[in-house]
């Protein structure tokens, strides 16, 4: 219960002389005019305290109060269970390449079947994955798996060779709520949607087969198969 402590320090004798209680529930006038004839009772220097202990009760509501929004906070940023294992099994690919094979492309895009397909799981940090995808000698392109406010996204980023980024970068998606521990699937951004022409129909799915031997990258528009390449995770480079 919130009290009101009156306290008189006598600096004559450094002895602490009166020690008063009241309940500030029922604190009246009179209390007041009771701790005013106690300060009458010295003619010494004095020092009176009147502590409110109820703004240290505030002060720990107030402390347990930033205590619980920084465990919502915490609770705010975590992936779901099926991401995150996902990221976790992404990062278990760190620091080392695969060589790729395109499985599928559609008419609408040229083939890479020709080309060295290659991907390098460079950098690996709590909240990002970044992979580096070569095609042939083309080194412009690296996929992103960001973990953005609880939630796993994937992005193209696109660059020049002096690093300044392509007119077509970044684009990508949020993963859905439909994938597992070995696959996501990350529909279109509004972002994406604007900035391809009939993106926003994209899909883009990951996965990494459940026997670890094979990392897939696909691409779906409008529920059609456009693109597929396979990465032989048997064979670190």
């Amino acid at each position: 219960m919130s009290k009101i402590v009156y306290l008189h320090l006598n600096f004559a004798t450094f002895r602490l002389s009166d020690i008063q209680t009241f309940d500030i529930q029922t604190f009246r006038l009179s209390d007041i005019q009771t701790i005013y004839k106690q300060m009458k009772k010295y003619t010494y220097l004095t020092i009176t305290v009147v502590a409110l202990l109820f703004l240290s009760c505030g002060h720990r509501d107030q402390q347990h109060r930033s205590q619980s929004q920084h465990v919502l906070s915490e609770e705010t940023i975590s992936l779901s269970e099926a991401q995150q294992h996902f990221f976790d099994k992404l990062s278990g690919l760190c620091g080392n390449s695969y060589i790729g094979e395109q499985v599928y492309r559609s008419h609408h895009g040229s083939s890479w079947a020709h080309l060295d397909l290659l991907m390098h799981v460079s950098t690996c940090k709590p909240d990002s994955i970044f992979i580096p995808f070569h095609v042939g000698t083309d080194r412009s392109r690296t996929w992103l798996f960001i973990i953005e406010d609880g939630r796993l996204r994937f992005r193209h980023d696109h660059r020049h060779e002096d690093g300044t980024p392509e007119a077509e970068t970044l684009y990508g998606g949020y993963a859905d709520d439909h994938g597992t521990a070995f696959v996501q699937y990350f529909p279109a951004d509004d972002y994406s949607a604007t900035l391809i022409e009939d993106g926003g129909g994209n899909v883009w799915t990951v996965r990494i087969s459940e026997d670890f031997s094979t990392f897939t990258y696909r691409l779906d528009r409008d529920g059609e198969k456009r693109f597929q390449i396979d990465f032989d995770l048997n064979k670190p480079q």
